[in-house]
């Protein structure tokens, strides 16, 4: 009788594909990031088939190309937060795929750059180092991508649970460029950016102190708008010398409704009222046990 090696006698690791969890088995919250990580290009695929990016659409795919992938990589960084929060453990499942995607999404961004100054490689090099909101841009991306090539289990083995956490805290730094990037190449409307600038600051925060209850909620909702409002302010100051103190005294006027560092606090606000309000239903669902629930390990610092 044939011996079966021991090798062959293991059992088949489930196959990887991004929609299956770890144990092989159909994930409807990963098919449903996949499903939104994926749907805004196929838009775009669409729009510049039918003649709607006209008349320069290489530009359009640019912009709404980088502008997904910061939308992607702020959500990365705010997941971890909203897991926390929430107490929505199976998020852990979605967050290194949302990064990669990011990634993926601003490394088409560069592409697209690069084909609309016609593949002269050396004319890119130039651009990225003669104006500064590109090399900070570049410098997001090149960290981004060690970020993604690192992402996977067998690399945690590799570099080992500590260093592997050390260096994907880069993603922090990532981030602060994603942002400056935005906001200097927003020209005339930095509203998006001011709102992401808010959203990060909250993530930060959520980071360093999770959880204080009603006090948290106004706080977090308070820091997201006032972090929002100093970035907005810097961005037009250093920019286009218009005093910070005008800026912010602005954001107070609601006479055109409320402006994007206010609408930052408010999405916050909302937000944190939501966790909030799962949090208590799954305590009275637990029984008003008052216990957390264990965390997962993140897949990422």
């Amino acid at each position: 009788m044939t011996q079966v090696s021991a090798s062959s006698s293991k059992r088949r690791r489930p196959t990887a594909w991004p929609w299956r969890d770890r144990r092989g088995r159909f994930s409807p919250l990963k098919a449903a990031v996949l499903a939104a990580l994926v749907l805004p290009g196929i838009g775009l695929a669409v729009q510049w088939g039918a003649g709607a990016l006209q008349p320069r659409p290489l530009e359009e795919i640019i912009h709404a190309t980088g502008l997904w992938g910061i939308r992607f990589l702020l959500l990365s960084l705010c997941l971890t937060p909203i897991r926390q929060e929430s107490r929505y453990a199976d998020l852990v499942l979605v967050r290194r795929m949302i990064g990669v995607g990011a990634f993926a999404w601003l490394f088409v961004h560069l592409g697209f750059y690069v084909a609309d100054q016609a593949f002269d490689l050396g004319l890119v090099l130039r651009e990225v180092l003669g104006r500064f909101y590109l090399t900070l841009g570049a410098i997001a991306l090149i960290v981004l991508a060690a970020l993604a090539a690192t992402s996977t289990d067998g690399m945690v083995k590799r570099l080992g649970a500590r260093r592997w956490r050390g260096l994907h805290r880069l993603v922090y730094g990532a981030g602060v460029l994603a942002i400056v990037h935005f906001f200097m190449q927003s020209k005339a409307d930095p509203g998006e950016a001011t709102v992401a600038a808010g959203l990060y600051c909250w993530a930060m925060l959520r980071r360093a102190v999770p959880g204080l209850g009603l006090a948290g909620i106004a706080l977090a909702a308070v820091t997201a708008m006032i972090g929002a409002g100093v970035a907005e302010a810097a961005f037009l100051f250093f920019l286009r010398n218009i005093e910070p103190a005008r800026v912010l005294a602005a954001n107070l006027d609601f006479a055109f409704g409320p402006r994007p560092a206010v609408w930052a606090g408010i999405i916050v606000l909302v937000a944190e009222v939501l966790f909030s309000l799962r949090r208590r239903a799954a305590l009275r669902v637990r029984g008003g046990s008052g216990s957390a629930p264990s965390r997962p390990a993140d897949s990422a610092a």
